[in-house]
């Protein structure tokens, strides 16, 4: 299993817009992103730093292994 990096939520948001996400909508500092095939929809905080394991739901909720993730970045 490979270590998760700190990112911002802005960093986030750049690895998932490549791997196929849109910005929906944001309401105050949460972004939600969304991917229609397959479907998927994750709220990402657009904090300075965030936590490996708030990053590590994501991308289970996104279905987006690490080692992808990481190569998106």
């Amino acid at each position: 299993m490979s270590k998760l990096p700190r990112i911002s939520g802005r960093e986030c948001v750049r690895a998932l817009e490549r791997l196929g996400f849109y910005c929906k909508r944001q309401t105050g500092s949460h972004v939600v992103m969304r991917r229609d095939e397959p479907f998927a929809q994750v709220v990402v905080p657009d904090h300075d730093e965030l936590d490996r394991g708030t990053l590590r739901a994501i991308l289970r909720q996104a279905g987006v292994s690490v080692e992808e993730f990481l190569r998106a970045l």
